[in-house]
């Protein structure tokens, strides 16, 4: 399994080749704005997919589906961290400190 820095250097990649794609179809390249915009709609189709799951007689395909959205989030949310300047990496540390300090608190 790659480091996240490894995952974000890739994604960071693909985002500046999306960019040139862009550029050489004359169309405005994408700022944070616009993939923060992107996971919403991500977002909105992971929960249409988690709540069809248990209904579904097609579980592998709707697992795939699932998994295929939260790569797709993952990948927006540090597309918009690129942009903003901001360690996603240190961020989400931290935020598991909070949460689990939260908890023992709660014990």
């Amino acid at each position: 399994m790659a480091e996240f820095k490894t995952l974000l250097k890739r994604a960071e990649k693909v985002k500046f080749k999306y960019e040139e794609l862009n550029r050489r179809k004359g169309q405005v390249s994408w700022r944070a704005p616009e993939y923060a915009q992107g996971l919403v709609g991500d977002a909105a189709d992971l929960i249409k997919f988690v709540l069809a799951y248990k209904k579904s007689k097609k579980k592998k395909e709707m697992d795939k589906k699932i998994r295929h959205e939260l790569a797709d989030c993952l990948w927006s949310m540090m597309a918009v961290a690129l942009e903003l300047d901001i360690d996603l990496e240190k961020e989400f540390l931290l935020n598991l400190e909070y949460l689990e300090q939260k908890l023992t608190e709660e014990e």
